[in-house]
């Protein structure tokens, strides 16, 4: 869904300003209660994930004036365990753009809730928007300004993963058109 044409000629469509990274940069906080465990006494997995979409969620829209939906995750990275009564600050930024997908880019840090010992980062990862129209098409997006030299690298290294993103979907596709060919069922 990322980047596909839509129904008008984006070369007649006029240029949309760009807007600067930290226009739409969003912290989630969220304290940790039991509801949120898993079997082992931590907290789930797909808690923290749900915090990381919704956070990223936030930025994409903020980003694109309007709806936007998840394309896809990357990267995932669970680095601690949080556990019950810790507080979750989830940091979510536009790290690139294309013309109707953003790549945001999350980090998720975790401090005791009673102590004053500064957050840990305890994951991280990448999301793809679409940025979609009230008909759900696809629509364009502003371009993203890199305004730090960190915002810098993040956009290059945004850059590489969609390239591997784009390179491994094109991989399965040829491999699966190549099986049917050779009669196999999947």
């Amino acid at each position: 869904m990322t980047d596909q044409a839509t129904d008008t000629d984006p070369d007649t469509q006029p240029d949309i300003p760009g807007k600067p990274t930290s226009a739409s940069r969003t912290t989630l906080s969220h304290i940790m209660t039991h509801n949120d465990t898993n079997l082992l006494g931590t907290v789930h997995g797909g808690v923290i994930m749900k915090l990381v979409d919704d956070a990223a969620g936030a930025v994409a829209g903020r980003h694109s004036g309007g709806p936007a939906v998840t394309a896809s995750m990357d990267e995932m990275v669970f680095l601690e365990p949080v556990r019950v009564g810790d507080l979750v600050h989830v940091k979510a930024q536009v790290n690139w753009t294309g013309r109707t997908s953003m790549e945001i880019g999350v980090r998720v840090l975790a401090e005791r809730w009673n102590e004053s010992d500064p957050a840990t980062q305890v994951g991280s990862a990448y999301l793809v928007f679409a940025a979609v129209d009230a008909d759900g098409r696809p629509r364009r997006v502003p371009p993203v300004i890199p305004e730090t030299d960190r915002d810098r690298r993040r956009y290059q290294e945004a850059q590489i993963r969609r390239t591997h993103r784009l390179a491994r979907r094109r991989a399965i596709r040829e491999l699966r058109e190549k099986r049917a060919a050779e009669g196999f069922e999947d």
